[in-house]
């Protein structure tokens, strides 16, 4: 039986936009090759899709198709003595745990959500706040299967012949569809963490403590973003390892809430965000010395189920960036003045230094350096001139923008920031996004 075609509006997590596509979920991976053939012969183009969490459009591909993999999700095999698993690439990492944390393993690397799909993590080459020891998701895969658009499916992982692996990793659908993906886990002996919050006044003193954890695990600081002057970038610095003795236990018992529809304005705004930040940096639970269930450290955005909605009917930016260690400092403190002085501050700014190891894509995002992450009420063109000025900072840095967060980056950032010409040879022919056309070409 055929899958069906539903003509469907979608928008990605930022909410900016809602354009129409062809949309097809297969539920078994023998129904891709069909799935593909139909949609492209309906919309033209045809992009993968997992959970939907990139916030701008690169997982868009606005009147063409989308395969949508999250009905695919079947664990074909896990080998516990040794940490190896594979699984079609729809399953998201919340059903993983699942899987492994109760057999003592957990991934190597996440972001700062759970309910991503291991195709997604391989598209974005994900990072998270271990990337200063053991880099990005695509370091930890060691295979995967790539259907192609004329039905080949190929198999191929880091010792390939060609660059098609690393095109694969971070290349954000465009290689093809990653069909199942072969991961390597970490042990652990709880799932809890212990933690270790720590708040700091001025941005500087964020350098210091990220020198002396470089140690720990799991490093990464909240910044509030209206701090000036002396208590410019002052924030709440956290690391954190896997707790020796303890449960496993994948979910963690209570109530999760949820945005249950879209304001009709922005809840976060210039009265109620510097409100929220002072309070949360000055709150008495602020430093902490503890442990606690994995779910929190790791995800704890992910305790508001549609947060996203909170932005309006309008929807936000995100603005994530990557600084080479040199200058870094400056450019960060620069980044900072100018968001303050606009007053279009943000309640979710993480502030972390990234490890030394090379890229795993040719498109992955992470390189030595600093990443600086913020959100943005979409407040139209002051919000696009804003951002404008922070491109300024970041390209005099020789810095980048992460793909998986932009929705109006310029073409010519893009090709000064990546090898992009290194990576176009590898495009499958009908697979495109709303991002590319964007930047993929000047």
């Amino acid at each position: 039986m055929a899958v069906p075609l539903i003509a469907e509006k979608c928008a990605s997590w930022g909410l900016l936009e809602r354009p129409e596509h062809w949309v097809a979920t297969p539920q078994f991976r023998d129904e891709t090759a069909e799935a593909l053939q139909a949609l492209v012969a309906k919309g033209g183009t045809v992009l993968p899709q997992g959970l939907a969490r990139s916030y701008g459009d690169s997982c868009l591909n606005a009147g063409g198709g989308l395969l949508r993999t999250p009905r695919m999700a079947r664990c074909h095999f896990f080998d516990q003595t040794n940490g190896i698993l594979r699984a079609d690439a729809g399953l998201s990492l919340a059903e993983l745990h699942k899987i492994t944390v109760p057999q003592g393993w957990f991934v190597a690397v996440t972001p700062g959500t759970k309910f991503v799909t291991l195709g997604g993590a391989v598209a974005n080459d994900v990072h998270g706040k271990n990337h200063h020891l053991i880099g990005s998701f695509g370091h930890h895969v060691r295979a995967l299967g790539l259907r192609r658009s004329d039905g080949t499916l190929l198999e191929c992982g880091p010792h390939s012949e060609t660059d098609l692996f690393r095109a694969t990793i971070g290349g954000l659908g465009l290689t093809g569809l990653v069909e199942w993906v072969e991961i390597a886990l970490q042990p652990i002996t709880s799932s809890d963490v212990e933690v270790e919050t720590i708040r700091f006044g001025h941005v500087n003193e964020f350098f210091a403590l990220s020198a002396d954890s470089a140690a720990w695990p799991y490093t990464v600081s909240w910044i509030d973003c209206h701090g000036r002057d002396a208590n410019l970038g002052r924030g709440l610095f956290a690391r954190g390892r896997h707790a020796t003795t303890g449960p496993l236990v994948a979910q963690r018992k209570g109530l999760r809430l949820s945005v249950p529809l879209t304001p009709p304005v922005s809840l976060v705004n210039s009265l109620t965000v510097p409100a929220f930040n002072a309070a949360y940096y000055n709150r008495p639970g602020a430093t902490f010395c503890g442990r606690s269930h994995f779910d929190p450290f790791f995800y704890p955005l992910d305790g508001l189920l549609h947060w996203n909605r909170m932005y309006g009917p309008r929807g936000f930016y995100q603005y994530q960036c990557a600084l080479p260690h040199e200058g870094a400092q400056a450019a960060v403190i620069s980044l900072l003045e100018r968001i303050a002085a606009s007053g279009a501050g943000s309640f979710l700014v993480v502030l972390k230094v990234f490890g030394d190891a090379a890229p795993a894509g040719l498109l992955s995002f992470p390189r030595p350096g600093v990443t600086l992450a913020l959100d943005f009420p979409n407040l139209g063109a002051e919000t696009l001139r804003l951002m404008t000025s922070l491109d300024e900072v970041v390209m005099a840095a020789g810095g980048r923008l992460y793909p998986a967060k932009d929705a109006r980056m310029s073409a010519a950032l893009f090709q000064a920031s990546y090898p992009v010409a290194q990576f176009t040879p590898f495009i499958d022919p009908v697979f495109a996004s709303g991002f590319w056309r964007r930047v993929g070409n000047k």
